[in-house]
């Protein structure tokens, strides 16, 4: 009896539930999702976006396709901004943008931020950082062998590129010159990681912050030992990374308390390091869609052994997870922030 009741029960509520997902699916039948991109071609944020791109809509209810669309500028404010107040708020459109625009918008100081990260639609993050590294890149010279050589007082010093103010690689490389004392000479204004990299080979630059994974796809001669570049620092470790034993990472390098608290609130967002998100307000069920999908595809054997193939660090988060990366940003100490804030800005204006 108690079975034939239970029966009964679950078939009222998949009664009540097949609605609501046949609705969502001719919903999303025959239409196309937009998948926005924060930065330009050939970048990490690019290459992870066009993977994902190739097996999302299979996971999504009514299997709709889903299109590209690079929108780089200010760092991908331009296109978290879109996200949040231009893009229909009907669940066909999504972004990648970089992690560090959640710090930014929490931090303050850029007037031109139009989001709040807590009402994002958050789908998840592609990588939580464990398995990568963000790697100071730089020449090698006979006058720079290690990064002590970079803080050698009057010591050498090394042209670094960087996009803008909100970016990670311009945030990181401002606050490690400043909290770790390193003779760089910050050379912002280059529209994303790939044409920073290209500069480097041809000689403008001298180095570049940038992720170990990427480099490892993008710029393979980077990575070896016996190529024309070094690896002087890791950022966003807690350990060496087991392939980088004899390289130092920014919180071994740290010299005070001030300098340890500073590095750990800006290693936060590396754990939503390749972050995903739809529109705020999206109606629920296509929401709900969206994020299921985004994990299915990101647990999908095709695509994982297609990530593996091309190096890609492949460790996912879900919404759940990610908005709480978000989270801990907002509890993260104000004083703290305000530094970070001031540093960041302070460089920006120079």
């Amino acid at each position: 009896m108690k079975l034939a009741k239970l029966a009964l029960a679950l078939t009222a509520t998949l009664a009540v539930l097949s609605p609501a997902k046949a609705d969502t699916a001719d919903f999303y039948r025959g239409k196309t999702i937009n998948l926005v991109v924060g930065y330009g071609p050939g970048g990490g944020y690019d290459i992870f976006a066009r993977l994902l791109a190739r097996w999302y809509g299979n996971h999504m209810p009514g299997k709709p396709n889903v299109v590209v669309q690079n929108m780089p500028g200010a760092a991908s404010l331009r296109a978290t901004n879109f996200l949040a107040v231009q893009a229909p708020k009907d669940g066909t459109y999504i972004a990648a943008f970089d992690r560090n625009m959640p710090l930014i918008a929490l931090i303050g100081g850029n007037p031109n931020v139009q989001f709040d990260p807590l009402k994002l639609t958050w789908l998840g993050t592609l990588s939580d950082s464990t398995e990568d590294a963000f790697n100071l890149f730089v020449r090698k010279r006979d006058d720079i062998k290690t990064i002590e050589d970079l803080r050698k007082p009057g010591g050498p010093q090394v042209a670094i590129g960087v996009t803008s103010a909100g970016a990670t690689d311009h945030d990181i490389t401002v606050l490690l010159k400043d909290v770790l004392g390193l003779n760089i000479r910050v050379v912002p204004g280059y529209q994303d990681s790939n044409t920073i990299g290209l500069a480097v080979e041809n000689g403008e630059l001298d180095g570049q912050f940038v992720n170990y994974v990427s480099t490892k796809v993008a710029r393979p001669a980077w990575t070896n030992p016996a190529g024309k570049m070094q690896v002087l620092m890791q950022f966003a470790r807690k350990t060496r990374h087991p392939e980088l034993p004899n390289v130092p990472t920014a919180l071994e390098l740290s010299k005070n308390a001030n300098a340890t608290k500073m590095i750990e609130l800006a290693e936060i967002p590396y754990l939503i390091a390749r972050p995903y998100a739809a529109p705020p307000a999206i109606p629920e069920d296509r929401a709900k869609a969206l994020q299921e999908a985004f994990m299915a595809t990101a647990r999908d054997p095709e695509f994982v052994a297609e990530a593996t193939k091309l190096n890609l660090e492949l460790t996912p988060l879900n919404a759940e997870q990610a908005l709480g990366v978000v989270k801990q940003l907002v509890a993260f100490d104000q004083t703290q922030k305000d530094k970070l804030r001031d540093i960041m800005y302070a460089a920006a204006k120079n």
